[in-house]
């Protein structure tokens, strides 16, 4: 059992995407990631903004969890109107970005994890988005020392034209090969298409979204 969770909800004016990694492999890892995710939507649901639910999350942590646990996170939200992004980085992995055939880790300043520092304030950081990006938000899992043989990076350009749900599919299976399917610790990812520009509607023809108008709806890429 491990700690890893990822978590995201859309609503007409914002996308909302959390990635979370927690101390350990036990049982009480199980418990502080739900631990998490639930104080983060929670939250959101009370209408706090980005830097104020990761605050309220930390508290959760420190006020509940035992001493010496944490986790670390990061904490998008992209407005769908103005195409701008923030991230709250509390000690994570940096994330990927390609971008017109290149792959580049996205620099950003790391505090300290959710839990570590009671009170603690997060600042919110620029996430830079331009349309046709893909943003892949991953645990350190992917990077253990047993896959240290596997370049993610290589893998995340030979994968540019699959569809988000197949990178991370494909993503998964290399880590598995390199590790002989011997995985030591979770192993988790989020792959985000961005095209940005103005809403529009859905285009799938199948479904129950058939139809339907939503804002953060991006043309499906089209396989050959």
């Amino acid at each position: 059992m491990g700690g890893d969770t990822f978590d995201y909800t859309l609503n007409r004016d914002a996308l909302h995407v959390s990635i979370t990694d927690a101390v350990g492999h036990e049982v009480e890892a199980a418990l502080l990631a739900p631990l998490l995710v639930g104080a983060l939507r929670n939250a959101r649901r009370r209408g706090l903004d980005l830097a104020a639910q990761a605050r309220y999350a930390n508290d959760a942590l420190t006020d509940n969890a035992s001493a010496g646990q944490f986790v670390t996170g990061q904490l998008l939200r992209v407005d769908l109107a103005t195409g701008s992004a923030a991230v709250v980085n509390a000690g994570h992995p940096l994330p990927l970005r390609l971008r017109e055939g290149r792959v580049h880790e996205i620099g950003l300043g790391i505090e300290p994890p959710f839990g570590v520092v009671p009170g603690q304030s997060f600042r919110l950081q620029r996430f830079p988005l331009a349309p046709g990006d893909r943003v892949i938000l991953l645990t350190d899992g992917m990077q253990e020392r047993a896959a240290a043989v596997l370049d993610v990076a290589a893998t995340l350009r030979d994968t540019a034209d699959l569809h988000p749900r197949e990178v991370v599919q494909e993503l998964g299976a290399a880590v598995l090969r390199a590790t002989g399917g011997d995985l030591r610790d979770d192993a988790t990812m989020v792959c985000l298409d961005w095209y940005g520009g103005r809403p529009r509607r859905r285009d799938s023809v199948h479904g129950a979204d058939a139809g339907l108008a939503s804002p953060a709806r991006a043309p499906r890429r089209r396989q050959a």
